[in-house]
């Protein structure tokens, strides 16, 4: 049988490769019947366990690692899935041929193990470069990670990774603060009792993850047998690697006791609040729960002062607008409503306001829910609902105070509204947020919390409206020719704009910048209807929106919609993404 075997394969050699190959398949059938009569053949069996152990462990390791290479890409969105699952796979593929092929066992079996380490590591290097440090695989903080947990198994508390003087510092550049956002009284009492349980470095691991990728929250949502994570980035939710069930209530309760909050319960809503450093930066954490029929959802806001914009200038106002906006600020009475709805960025305009006025000449006095940002010379008042404060109370022994701004950190009902009017009609500078869709809902808005059109109308100097979009990356953004119709419909002249530019789409690879997302960023668009005597009259007669838009036109007023298509043609941000914002 294995003579035959050996005649046919050297006859299928000459048909394969022709004459050139007659010498050398000829040699080959000498060497392999030379072979062939050499070894003795018998009964028993023909399979060398010893030589097949190590080959069924680099089966294994290949199953692992195509496993963990599949997983890994999809995680990570800015590397070539397709390609690398492809090279991984038959790579290995191609090694477990050359071990059967290869006459020669040990040759054979070093073909192998290249064949499934030299892609994997190739991997490795290319995705290492992607990541930060402490996401990074195969280096000396990670294999020391590996061995801690695998002698934790054993009750061995953490060995590796430790610093000189022994203590314990592993895991991301994440240290957490024993206090609330904000406060300066630390309780060390709520680190230590969160570091008993096992998945502290879990907790610091998501911390770090949310911070590194720009988030501005983390959202914990139970899901059946698993724990959703979702990041908000540039205003849009975006999955993460979830957790088991068991590790994301572990996860849950971490963060409720670094927040103060009780453990004990998981139906009613409970709001807390802590703060960490972050690669040497302290940022501040709010944190809210609320029971749901899955489970204890949870919700963490991420306040980081490094991010937050502080100028007028830099929010995306037009230079128009913000010298505008600053005479406003510098007028000694008056009330300011920046509107929006939820997530628009009112209360980032409302600090970059703040910043604006000169706050050693004025007593500038805040009342916010919460404070979200330490502001250098501002006297802050935080509303302390437990203790049963509220807007209108504070607003009250604010106005004894002697200020000269007063900063509400939002209208949200009757009291509150008509007490800002008259703080801003004897005498003071009143600066608020409001939810509304733009500057005329607003007006009503203020005619729905029972504001008389005569109050309103006289203490009102401006309303500032908003919204937020999305900036298209730089490295990957694409232009376009755009249709002459659409131009055309939105008043823009089509002999002047020659080109716009949008997300790629077809991108031959994910952009490592922006993770294929094609946005990068965020910045705002603006209206503000300044209330001048024709306006105030209006107002004061509660006339329509309809007759006051008309009257704000005659004062060149540019609508959101106008400002949006602004930022469109300087090529900062996409069509589509206009039109899902306003």
């Amino acid at each position: 049988m294995f003579r035959a075997s050996a005649r046919l394969a050297c006859r299928l050699a000459l048909v394969g490769f022709g004459q050139p190959a007659i010498a050398q398949a000829a040699g080959l059938e000498t060497w392999l019947l030379a072979q062939s009569a050499d070894v003795p053949r018998g009964p028993g069996m023909y399979l060398d366990l010893i030589k097949l152990i190590p080959v069924l462990l680099l089966y294994l390791l290949w199953v692992k690692t195509t496993h963990w290479v599949e997983t890994d890409t999809r995680e990570l969105n800015n590397v070539r899935y397709e390609m690398w699952n492809s090279i991984v796979f038959f790579a290995g593929v191609l090694g477990f041929v050359l071990l059967f092929l290869i006459p020669i066992y040990v040759l054979g079996l070093a073909m192998l193990v290249v064949a499934i380490l030299a892609p994997l590591f190739s991997y490795i290097h290319v995705r290492n470069q992607m990541v930060g440090e402490y996401e990074k695989v195969m280096t000396a903080y990670h294999i020391g990670e590996v061995l801690n947990d695998f002698l934790a198994r054993f009750g061995i508390r953490r060995v590796f990774n430790k610093d000189d003087d022994g203590v314990d510092r592993t895991g991301p550049p994440v240290f957490f603060l024993g206090k609330s956002a904000g406060g300066g009284q630390e309780d060390p009492s709520r680190v230590e009792k969160a570091e008993e349980s096992e998945y502290y470095y879990g907790a610091k691991q998501l911390i770090y993850d949310a911070v590194s990728r720009r988030a501005t929250d983390i959202h914990l949502e139970p899901a059946g047998e698993t724990t959703q994570v979702r990041y908000r980035i540039d205003g849009i939710l975006h999955a993460a690697e979830p957790f088991d069930r068991a590790s994301g209530d572990a996860l849950i309760n971490i963060f409720k006791v670094l927040s103060a909050m009780n453990i004990a319960e998981r139906r009613k809503p409970q709001d807390g609040s802590f703060a960490a450093k972050v690669d040497g930066r302290e940022i501040d954490f709010r944190v809210a729960t609320s029971g749901s029929r899955g489970g204890e959802k949870m919700v963490i806001r991420i306040l980081d002062n490094k991010t937050t914009v502080t100028r007028l200038d830099e929010i995306g106002m037009r230079p128009k607008l913000v010298a505008q906006l600053r005479e406003l600020l510098n007028q000694p009475s008056g009330l300011i409503l920046i509107a929006g709805p939820t997530g628009s960025g009112k209360t980032t305009t409302l600090y970059a306001c703040l910043r604006d006025i000169d706050r050693f000449l004025r007593n500038v006095v805040s009342v916010e829910d919460p404070i979200e940002f330490q502001i250098e010379n501002v006297t802050q008042n935080e509303i302390n609902v437990k203790a049963g404060d509220n807007f209108a109370d504070k607003l009250r022994s604010v106005l004894r105070q002697d200020p000269d701004v007063i900063v509400i950190g939002e209208i949200r009902d009757e009291e509150t509204a008509g007490i800002a009017c008259q703080a801003a009609m004897t005498g003071h500078l009143a600066l608020t947020t409001l939810q509304a869709t733009d500057a005329f809902t607003a007006l009503r808005r203020m005619r729905d919390l029972k504001v008389e059109p005569a109050s309103l109308a006289q203490s009102l100097s401006a309303v500032l409206a908003q919204r937020l979009v999305r900036l298209l990356c730089e490295d990957c953004k694409e232009p376009y020719k755009p249709n002459p119709e659409f131009l055309r419909k939105a008043n823009l002249p089509p002999d002047k704009v020659d080109v716009l530019y949008r997300t790629p789409e077809a991108p031959e690879q994910i952009c490592p910048t922006c993770g294929g997302t094609g946005y990068l960023g965020r910045t705002g668009i603006f209206e503000m209807l300044v209330v001048n005597d024709a306006i105030r009259e209006l107002i004061r007669s509660d006339a329509s929106e309809n007759a006051i838009k008309a009257e704000a036109r005659k004062n060149n007023m540019i609508y959101l919609l106008e400002d949006g298509l602004r930022q469109v043609i300087q090529g900062k941000t996409s069509i589509k993404e206009l039109q899902r914002v306003v």
